[in-house]
């Protein structure tokens, strides 16, 4: 294959990839932090009180987990017609994507309205139904800031500027921590809520994060030849089908990956206030770690979506290949600091000597799934760029559901292996979804390569 004038050298596409990752992971890890803040601030409350955040958390990301694939279209999207140099398209399409973001939201809303009362028949010890229960109608009232937020979000990050998200993702922080405090504990005459005053605390915080992100791309010159918010657009059901024809797949493979994590924690729920509250440390812990690999995932989705925009077949491979030695960093860090480290980081979140002794040993367990977990992630975000979404949303519902979620309920359940088992479960879903993941990436990318090349040879 031939160089494109505007390929980057290898080298240079590492650093490219990794300076726009790093606001992007700094942003994830804000939004981990959310959950951080919440559970610790839950743990020494009470052990009832972690568990029914650990339930309402589980309900609150089932959900969210379709929009948010659905919309992360928008970047691979923005990125191509960046690349392409089409630039005027981009304010249309964005403000179909708020009508999308603003119709997915009220979904939620409504799910996390009806949801809690389904707590009792799934299984949930009794102890935990109501805190779970007002947590959820508490922070339902976030959630079309919430998808509106990601919307505006991935619009900036397709534009290969990714400062935003860290900034106000911290931001919003500064709200959650002392608000959330105050309402758990009744403190600075505020009421004594627990777990739902976590949930009123979040719902506040997704409202602020949202106002914040539009008033500053409102008001940036960065943005302003976009004309973004230009005039006002009713919803055009044919650019927002397109929207969902690339999207959905996205939400329903992010759902199969995040879905098996969330319906783990309901099962283990089921075990009682102890397990689910060690299950709730680690798995806060792991997706804190998974920050990561998620951030250089969707740089490296702009970085192959902008290869694609500007006919770079070499681009799209040295763009895939810089994720992965990327990644290959990252994770080995992230399963030292898990090894050596997961008594040390189990005593930050409670004093329960049951709890964190279990949460300790899952802890090794997230140790051994940090390479799969990483790979299958980059994988996929190298698909997103090449908008090739359905073929991965198979594979997504083979490895998690076929493989994973079987093996894990068998262990854990059947053979009272307790969380254990269903952590095992966890990391062959992984495995296989690497495996697949990539061999999917190899494919697909040798078949761009080639149909770019042909265009480019055409007359």
């Amino acid at each position: 294959m031939s160089t494109a004038p505007s390929t980057p050298s290898f080298s240079k596409e590492v650093g490219a990839t990794g300076l726009l990752a790093l606001p992007l992971v700094l942003g994830h890890v804000s939004t981990g932090l959310i959950s951080f803040i919440d559970n610790v601030i839950a743990g020494h409350h009470s052990t009832q009180t972690l568990a029914a955040v650990t339930i309402g958390t589980a309900l609150l990301w089932m959900p969210l987990l379709i929009p948010i694939g659905t919309l992360i279209s928008l970047t691979a999207s923005v990125s191509q017609l960046h690349g392409a140099g089409r630039e005027r398209e981009i304010g249309p399409l964005f403000r179909q994507a708020l009508w999308l973001a603003l119709g997915l939201g009220l979904i939620m809303f409504t799910f996390l309205s009806l949801v809690p009362a389904g707590l009792p028949a799934f299984g949930i010890a009794p102890e935990i139904v109501p805190g779970a229960t007002g947590f959820l109608h508490a922070v339902r009232w976030g959630a079309p800031a919430l998808t509106m937020y990601f919307c505006m979000r991935y619009l900036s990050e397709g534009m290969h500027w990714t400062l935003p998200t860290m900034l106000i993702g911290f931001g919003g922080l500064l709200v959650l921590a002392p608000l959330g405090y105050a309402l758990a504990y009744g403190r600075f005459g505020m009421p004594e809520l627990g777990a739902e005053g976590l949930g009123i605390a979040s719902a506040t915080m997704m409202w602020l994060q949202t106002l914040c992100f539009a008033g500053y791309l409102w008001k940036t010159r960065r943005f302003a030849h976009l004309k973004l918010f230009e005039r006002f657009e009713g919803p055009r059901w044919p650019a927002i089908w397109d929207l969902l024809r690339t999207g959905l797949p996205i939400g329903i493979t992010v759902l199969m990956e995040g879905g098996l994590f969330i319906v783990t924690a309901l099962l283990i729920g089921r075990l009682g206030a102890n397990e689910a509250a060690a299950h709730q440390i680690a798995i806060n812990v792991a997706q804190l770690c998974f920050m990561i690999p998620m951030g250089v995932a969707e740089a490296t989705t702009v970085r192959v979506g902008h290869a694609v925009g500007r006919r770079d077949s070499l681009g799209i491979r040295r763009a895939v290949w810089a994720g992965y030695a990327i990644i290959l960093a990252t994770q080995a860090m992230s399963a030292l600091v898990l090894l050596f480290g997961h008594d040390a980081i189990v005593g930050v979140y409670t004093n329960d000597a049951v709890v964190a002794g279990l949460a300790s040993i899952l802890l090794l367990y997230a140790a051994a799934f940090q390479f799969p977990d990483g790979i299958q992630v980059v994988s996929a975000g190298s698909l997103r760029g090449l908008k090739d979404t359905r073929v991965p949303m198979f594979i997504a519902m083979f490895a998690y559901w076929g493989l994973g979620m079987p093996l894990g309920a068998g262990l854990g359940l059947g053979m009272g292996m307790g969380p254990q088992g269903m952590w095992i479960g966890l990391i062959v879903g992984l495995t296989a979804a690497a495996i697949l993941m990539g061999w999917r990436l190899h494919r697909s990318s040798h078949s761009a390569a080639q149909q770019l090349l042909a265009a480019r040879d055409t007359p």
